[in-house]
């Protein structure tokens, strides 16, 4: 462009409007990859850490009676600052946690808008955060941990750190919108902000009626929005507490930090590394390969293996997601050959993973003992009869709904399933090694979780000669990402349960179930139906966060045994997940199968009807859940 026509305020030609554009664009990307490698190798070498330590520390007490002291402050110091780099990619993977029913059905104008106001809520809560967080690091300075003296700055350092790298990837997000876009956000969260301080003193005269407010009113905009749902959490606590001046800010970076960590919570991202172990040895495969053999010539033989490898599986993996994406490659493109109906097989798909949530490992009870303080391995044993029994009423609907197949194959000779099963024998054992380690007090949670990731190991170079290597390091940057988009919930719905119960919303909550009619079974029916709304808006693990401190006592004093009512809650959520229109595990069914989701919406409620009808049988039967309770 000449001098004169920059003088006169000429627009500039096209072409080298384009050309500033795509180099912004160019620049964009180079600093996204450099920022996620930033990212993605302390997030990798973390988990490695963790599996190489906590496997010494096992074999140093367990082998040479050794213990070493020092090795769980090392852990908890690494646990946090995993946490924070996995919450980091998973916000740069766009994997937290995030209800698009909404914002997807809405013409791509609105939908690019909701989109833009999903990157720069979160940006708001992570800028309003960071100063509490520098300061809460400090003031752990005077902390020193007992065996090696460190100060717990050094572990608590990880809170400010976490957040400016997302507000980094957030502001990288944001600038690839136009200003269409950012204007519209912009305009959203400031007339949000001069809302809620015009409406502050009202606010404060109505008591705890304002709760409905921000845990309700605003809580539900963001998830309808499409704000990830851990950071509808946080910026709810943050606008409570900014309005009302109820505490200081650096009360949520400090209740944070205490919900995510619990040592127990590092069993989680072990499980995730576990159940892609089972893809990259070929565990699961021959697990498949095995049962398909054995029923795969029966009418419906392929719907009775799929509800049986995400049963074995869900003893390995612990993550019901990982469970589904180890078995339905092998399972449905064989199921779609032999004319089996797409909605029928994403149908079966779908509640197979509701069925499963309390086969133990299942990562939502290691939550859920983590946040109640119910023994782990009383709730991986109650976990073990509830799934079969949902298995079983899965499996009489999968039978009647199937007809026979015309290219259905011979039945195998017995000498074929034999040597497949001889195969799978490895592989097959993990499962129960990990359950009975664990229920007979044998191992933590944590420690078989280790110990089931080098026995994957071993099997994958040594017996089944299948490893392999150049999936490992994004093996380990996805499981810093699932693992931290879990703790990230976990800590921000942490510190919204501490704001509720600062307000006194956990006794009007306690008061209110104790009263509903019907006793112990009305209370259970009513946590039914809670549990299921709140399982398809919130996902199983923050809702169980949320409320599971605040429902199990009143539980207990209606006489009902704790673990009878987590797999009451846990399979609740969990058909609240898997069902459409709203459930987020029904949309991943949907992805991994790669069937429409409008495939399944009118053959999948059979499927529904029969874990419904399973889940009232659980609930009025007590025994069921603790007939293997020691």
């Amino acid at each position: 462009m000449s001098a004169s026509a920059m003088k006169m305020g000429q627009p500039a030609p096209a072409s080298h409007i384009e050309a500033e554009a795509e180099i912004g664009h160019h620049l964009l990307r180079k600093a996204d990859r450099l920022l996620g490698w930033v990212i993605d190798i302390p997030c990798a070498v973390l988990v490695l850490a963790e599996v190489a330590l906590i496997l010494v520390s096992v074999i140093a007490r367990s082998v040479f009676n050794t213990p070493l002291v020092w090795s769980d402050e090392i852990i908890g110091l690494m646990f946090l600052w995993l946490t924070m780099f996995g919450a980091a990619n998973a916000l740069r993977r766009q994997d937290h946690m995030r209800m698009t029913t909404l914002v997807s059905r809405l013409p791509p104008v609105w939908r690019a808008r909701l989109n833009a106001i999903g990157v720069a809520a979160p940006a708001l809560m992570l800028a309003l955060l960071i100063g509490p967080a520098c300061q809460y690091a400090a003031n752990q300075w005077y902390v020193q941990t007992p065996a090696l003296g460190l100060p717990d700055s050094f572990r608590a350092g990880a809170m400010p750190v976490g957040a400016g790298l997302m507000l980094l990837v957030c502001l990288l997000r944001l600038a690839r919108y136009g200003w269409r876009e950012l204007v519209v956000a912009a305009a959203v969260l400031v007339c949000g902000a001069l809302l809620f301080a015009a409406a502050a003193p009202l606010l404060g005269s109505i008591g705890n009626w304002n709760l409905l407010v921000f845990f309700v009113g605003l809580l539900a905009f963001c998830v309808l929005a499409g704000v990830p749902i851990a950071f509808c959490f946080g910026l709810c606590t943050v606008a409570y507490l900014l309005t009302t001046g109820g505490a200081p800010l650096a009360v949520v970076p400090g209740s944070m930090d205490q919900g995510m960590s619990a040592m127990i919570l590092l069993a989680v991202p072990l499980f995730i590394l576990l159940g892609h172990l089972l893809v990259t040895t070929r565990m699961a495969h021959v697990i498949v390969e095995f049962l398909a053999a054995a029923l795969g010539h029966v009418r419906g033989g392929l719907n009775y293996v799929l509800l049986g490898a995400v049963l074995l599986v869900s003893g390995i993996s612990g993550a019901k997601t990982a469970d589904l994406a180890a078995v339905a490659p092998v399972l449905v493109p064989e199921m779609k050959r032999r004319g089996i109906d797409e909605g029928e097989i994403v149908s079966l798909l779908a509640t197979s993973g509701a069925m499963a949530e309390t086969i133990p490992p299942s990562i939502v009870l290691i939550i859920i003992g983590s946040v109640t303080g119910v023994s782990i391995s009383a709730l991986f044993a109650g976990g073990l009869l509830p799934g079969v029994v949902l298995a079983l009423a899965l499996a009489l609907v999968a039978r009647l709904r199937t007809k026979p197949q015309a290219n259905a194959p011979a039945r195998p000779p017995a000498r074929a399933v034999w040597r497949k099963f001889a195969i799978a024998i490895p592989a097959l054992a993990l499962p129960f090694v990990i359950r009975f380690a664990v229920v007979d007090g044998i191992a933590t949670a944590t420690e078989v979780s280790t110990i089931g990731i080098a026995y994957a190991v071993l099997a994958g170079l040594l017996i089944y000669r299948h490893f392999e290597w150049h999936r490992l390091f994004p093996m380990l940057v996805q499981t810093a990402s699932l693992a931290g988009a879990i703790m990230f919930i976990i800590g921000a719905a942490t510190a919204m349960g501490w704001a509720l119960t600062q307000s006194n919303f956990s006794m009007a909550v306690a008061h209110f179930m104790q009263s509903v009619p019907g006793g112990r079974y009305g209370f259970l029916l009513v946590s039914i139906i809670v549990m299921v709304v709140l399982g398809s808006v919130l996902e199983g693990i923050p809702a169980m966060v949320l409320f599971g401190p605040l429902l199990f006592p009143v539980a207990k004093s209606l006489g009902i045994s704790e673990v009878h009512y987590a797999m009451v809650v846990v399979l609740s959520m969990g058909l609240g997940l898997f069902a459409p229109p709203f459930g987020l595990g029904y949309y991943a069914a949907c992805s991994i199968a790669r069937i429409s989701p409008d495939a399944g919406l009118k053959r999948i409620w059979p499927y529904v009807g029969a874990l419904f009808v399973g889940l009232l049988l659980i609930a009025a039967v007590p025994w069921i859940t603790l007939a293997l309770v020691r």
